[in-house]
């Protein structure tokens, strides 16, 4: 841990158990930033964890003092007492509180029915029987959940939903309500039960995640097999799986040959062989054969771990909603608070209304006040959606892309690896010159060997399968969007598109046949001859592209630096709207932003590592096949882990179903509220109804709503590969539930 009198930020996380609702996030959040040396704090209820950045003379003891202030127990993430699960929510000392309390109520209840009600003392506003004992008592242990809390929030000067809870129970034992002072307290306990339920939930998918490592590895240490937490593996670590178990760390196959589950990161459903040299993935099942392994990152760096980093993080960026309903909150509890103190003081000044119905009512506003139910309801659907796409193999990285994903109207696709299968191959090789076809192959293998492009691969490998010798070549340079070059004994030579050359050249017309890519050999400014690489459709492309159409999306483009024979010949295989061809990536660019004035939101979907401009000028931008690929996860909004396009419309299903749930929430908490807050001062709302209706029944309803969202799941079969064959077409749109 960094010295707390150095400059640089320090970083603390804190498990806090009872931070489970945004109102206890706010307080928290408001109280630190009250700190000198405190930079930014940000909090989940979800997770119950809380991130602060700091400097200077602020500490981590000093930051759990404050919380502890308010009523919360900080526990430093990572601490020997933090490693231990949190107790199951209804074994909890709130949840057997809460039990005596409604046993209390219960009681009260069928003794005041059975006539055991004897007056047993009197005040002057009130003469309390034995009933009336018991349901006091029912109100203190019920409200020992939260008076407590209530206090402090009163002396931090935050009034929240404990705050208001204690003075309505106060207020109503005071005037002789004393049932609904039990009630009250015992409805309100349940609530906070019910909801810290769940919002286990919620959070119980994202810990679902990280149960997906392995505990142990099998490490193989001169020749033995040794059992070490998977936690300790290093990169260079050799380790063996068995079949069944799970791969504990990313790697590479060193021996052995089996089929891998790479559901928990792609999502694939298909078991995927792998061979000597292929990549693993932690938390991935080993299948019927024996493999060793050797580790390439640690366990932090996994993807596995990444991925749940993101999703974690993806509650802090928030949507424009969320940022809405915040805002909304911050003048919506005080502006109700207010009413609610008119409401108790005019009518019976003004009027000579009776004061305590006039401040029962002033109360149950108080109870209204409280926004929790709006707060809370679009961040468990976002942990919902994002945490259920995670589990399919799609990693969405924020609220904010979630639902803007759910308003897009056009989708742009890059053509190669992405609507193609990525993996081209050679097929015709036309000398101009006097030069043979081997020497204009070895020499356009030269320049291509530095270059990660598919085209540059299928280049290099047509060379090595014909087993030529590539001449030395020098000064390798990447031309963007156009092709490479490097000196070839002395003489610049260039492996480039058609569009690129020093002297306008048209292919033979019949290279373009069935989609093929063309590139020219040109040396010294020469034109050397062409190479044809064919490369095919994804299998289910069209499919996929009918399913999105099927999703509403209105306008499907490709955007590709090929020539515009080839790319019409691409397109119309797979059925796009439209194709746009030899672009450079700035003029991929200008097309996005062109299509973003015709239709607003605009999707990308690239590798994320040639189309990182047009992915960060779409409205969304999702990579590809992202799984092992720490460029494609930063640089894209979503990621789809494995290379599986019908993945695609899963993704614009679950974000548009994202969209309605958030929005059905908050406009269902908005209208309960404001009838609620209507029929106070009419009379027509008493307390218990407030408790039950206006915290209880409308927090409940909207959680519940959201986690409707995790069991959105793509179809169970894929496009193609599926146990039983491929899905017929138009399947695979129509068999998502709606």
């Amino acid at each position: 841990m960094s010295s707390p009198t150095q400059l640089e930020h320090q970083t603390d996380r804190f498990r806090i158990g009872d931070m489970d609702c945004p109102s206890c996030v706010k307080k928290i959040e408001t109280r630190l930033r009250t700190l000198d040396g405190v930079v930014d704090v940000m909090g989940s209820p979800v997770s119950r964890t809380l991130t602060v950045r700091h400097r200077g003379a602020v500490n981590t003891g000093r930051l759990a003092h404050e919380i502890g202030r308010l009523g919360y127990a900080a526990h430093p993430l990572g601490s020997q007492g933090d490693t231990a699960p949190m107790p199951p929510t209804f074994s909890t000392p709130a949840a057997r509180r809460t039990y005596g309390a409604v046993g209390l109520f219960l009681f009260g209840l069928i003794a005041r029915a059975a006539g055991l009600d004897a007056v047993v003392g009197s005040t002057p506003l009130h003469t309390f029987t034995a009933t009336d004992l018991v349901f006091l008592a029912a109100a203190v242990v019920g409200g020992l959940n939260f008076f407590d809390k209530g206090a402090r929030a009163l002396r931090a000067g935050a009034l929240d939903m404990n705050f208001l809870m204690t003075v309505a129970i106060v207020g109503a034992a005071v005037i002789g309500e004393t049932m609904e002072a039990a009630a009250i307290a015992f409805l309100f306990s349940v609530a906070e039960l019910l909801e810290r339920y769940s919002v286990d939930r919620a959070h119980a998918s994202v810990e679902s995640l990280m149960a997906l490592a392995p505990e142990t590895a099998r490490l193989l240490r001169d020749g033995e097999e040794v059992v070490v937490p998977a936690g300790d593996l290093r990169p260079g670590d050799r380790v063996v799986v068995r079949p069944g178990e799970r791969i504990p760390g990313d790697g590479a196959v060193a021996a052995g040959a089996s089929s891998v589950d790479q559901a928990p990161i792609t999502g694939e459903s298909v078991p995927v062989d792998k061979q000597v040299g292929d990549p693993v993935f932690a938390g991935t099942i080993n299948h019927e054969g024996a493999l060793e392994v050797v580790i390439e990152r640690e366990a932090g760096r996994s993807t596995l771990a990444r991925i749940v980093q993101l999703v974690e993080e993806a509650e802090a960026n928030k949507s424009p909603t969320e940022q809405f309903v915040e805002r909304f909150a911050r003048w919506y509890t005080p502006a109700v608070t207010l009413a609610a103190v008119l409401i108790v003081i005019v009518p019976p000044l003004a009027f000579g209304a009776p004061f305590l119905t006039w401040f029962v009512r002033g109360l149950t506003l108080l109870v209204i006040a409280c926004p929790c139910a709006l707060v809370i309801s679009t961040p468990v659907a976002v942990v919902s959606g994002v945490t259920a796409a995670a589990r399919n193999g799609v990693l969405i990285k924020g609220g904010v892309h979630l639902e803007a994903m759910g308003s897009v109207r056009a989708i742009t696709f890059d053509k190669t690896g992405t609507l193609t299968v990525g993996h081209p191959r050679v097929v015709d090789v036309r000398p101009v010159t006097g030069v043979g076809s081997d020497d204009l192959l070895a020499r356009a293998a030269s320049i291509e060997s530095r270059s990660g492009h598919p085209i540059a691969r299928a280049v290099v490998d047509a060379a090595n399968d014909r087993g030529l010798t590539l001449p030395r070549a020098r000064d390798h340079r990447s031309l963007t969007g156009a092709g490479a070059e490097a000196r070839i004994g002395g003489v610049t030579a260039r492996v480039v598109k058609p569009s690129a050359l020093g002297q306008p050249a048209e292919p033979p017309s019949e290279l373009h046949a069935a989609g093929r890519t063309i590139v020219a050999l040109e040396s010294g400014g020469i034109l050397e001859g062409w190479i044809a690489v064919s490369d095919r459709p994804r299998d289910g492309a069209d499919d996929t592209v009918r399913a999105l159409r099927e999703e509403g999306i209105e306008a499907i483009v490709m955007l590709t630096g090929d020539h515009v024979r080839t790319a019409e010949v691409v397109g119309a295989a797979v059925g796009v709207d439209q194709v746009r061809a030899e672009l450079l990536p700035a003029d991929k660019v200008a097309e996005i932003k062109r299509l973003m004035e015709e239709w607003g939101s605009v999707a990308m979907v690239g590798d994320g590592v040639n189309d990182a401009p047009a992915l960060a000028t779409a409205t969304v931008g999702i990579a590809m096949g992202a799984a092992g690929s720490d460029t494609a996860l930063e640089t894209a909004d979503i990621a789809l882990m494995g290379d599986d396009l019908s993945r695609l419309p899963y993704l614009v299903h679950l974000s548009r179903r994202a969209r309605t749930v958030i929005r059905q929430n908050v406009a269902a908490a908005l209208v309960v509220k404001a009838i609620l807050a209507v029929g106070v001062p009419l009379g027509m709302v008493s307390l218990v109804a407030a408790v039950v209706i206006g915290d209880l029944g409308l927090s409940l309803a909207v959680i519940a709503n959201a986690l409707r969202l995790g069991r959105v799941a793509p179809p169970e079969s894929r496009v193609s590969g599926a146990p039983g064959g491929p899905l017929r077409r138009g399947q695979l749109a129509s068999s998502f539930p709606r």
